[in-house]
């Protein structure tokens, strides 16, 4: 599978952006477990003109993480071809439009999901801002607004019309948030539309090594991404891609392993951050890592984690827990 002159392999797998989840140190490790492709934290096209630095810092990217993609949002066209300049010049692989965000404050203003409900601005902004850099633009989206407006057959080709490289697509409209159950089959009907050529990525529900087979073989998708089943298990991709590989589960990793890696999640991200950033990135990782799921009494241990504010607070925290519970 190509995005542009990229060439990312057979069924490659990609890292989801997620707001204050996918910086650059969990970006690493699930390059290093895998990922042949991830994505930055989406970024505000608003701000970055603004030059907030909260914003620009999400600019900074490494040689070791590509192949890497951009993703800004916004819902005027000249701040978004602003800021599609700036990223440009950060040197990302890839642009990625964010077309899907369904929170409020994102989709309630007009940005993200919230321009399914304005198709004709939604498409404005792709062909302006594929015309406005020399890179790969692609977009990330969902069905449509709600159940009654599943719009994405004919809007994969109006946005593939708009000059875009590739199209990730989520199984979910806008008014279902996170809710209910991904639905594929939509995913499916894009793929196999014969007017469609450019790559279609397959998103929603993926936890499971299994799926991403099942759902590679049934709906045709070029390219799976990964977004929530990271959460503190960056190790997922290596799972994946045995799988994919050899038709056979991973030997199981242990315990003391797991541990580890979540000890390295935290000395990158403090290092790449500072303290108290790098901290507040991996609290997310923690609180829902399945690592700690069904170890009884966790309630208090689990509390503890999340109030941390340093790494060796932290670090006497993992030790108590290797050795109650490896």
């Amino acid at each position: 599978m190509k995005i542009g002159s990229i060439d990312l392999g057979e069924r490659p797998i990609f890292l989801a952006p997620m707001e204050d989840v996918t910086d650059i140190a969990f970006r690493l490790l699930c390059k290093q477990f895998g990922a042949d492709m991830v994505y930055t934290e989406f970024i505000s096209s608003d701000a970055l003109v603004r030059f907030v630095n909260k914003t620009t810092q999400k600019l900074t990217i490494c040689d070791e993480e590509r192949p890497v993609a951009m993703q800004i949002y916004g819902r005027e066209v000249e701040p978004m071809v602003e800021a599609a300049k700036i990223v440009e010049a950060a040197k990302p692989d890839i642009l990625d439009i964010n077309f899907g965000c369904p929170v409020k404050k994102v989709a309630g203003k007009g940005a993200g999901a919230g321009m399914l409900q304005n198709i004709p601005k939604m498409l404005e902004i792709t062909k302006a801002v594929v015309d406005a850099v020399n890179i790969p633009v692609t977009v990330k989206t969902r069905l449509g607004w709600d159940s009654n407006s599943k719009v994405i057959v004919e809007l994969a080709e109006q946005l593939q019309d708009c000059g875009i490289a590739a199209l990730t697509i989520h199984g979910r409209t806008r008014s279902q948030m996170y809710t209910g159950e991904a639905d594929w089959t939509l995913i499916g009907e894009v793929k196999n539309n014969p007017r469609m050529h450019i790559p279609i990525i397959g998103n929603g529900d993926i936890t499971t090594p299994q799926q991403v087979k099942e759902y590679f073989d049934r709906y045709g998708v070029d390219a799976i991404m990964v977004g929530r089943a990271t959460f503190g298990r960056p190790w997922i991709f290596k799972e994946i891609k045995h799988y994919l590989e050899t038709g056979e589960e991973l030997p199981p990793l242990t315990f003391d392993w797991k541990m580890n890696v979540l000890r390295e999640q935290v000395n990158q991200s403090i290092d790449r951050l500072d303290e108290r950033r790098g901290i507040i990135h991996v609290r997310r990782h923690l609180a829902a890592s399945p690592l700690f799921k069904g170890i009884p009494n966790f309630r208090d241990t689990r509390i503890a984690m999340l109030r941390a504010n340093t790494r060796e607070e932290l670090f006497t925290i993992f030790e108590k827990i290797i050795q109650e519970h490896a």
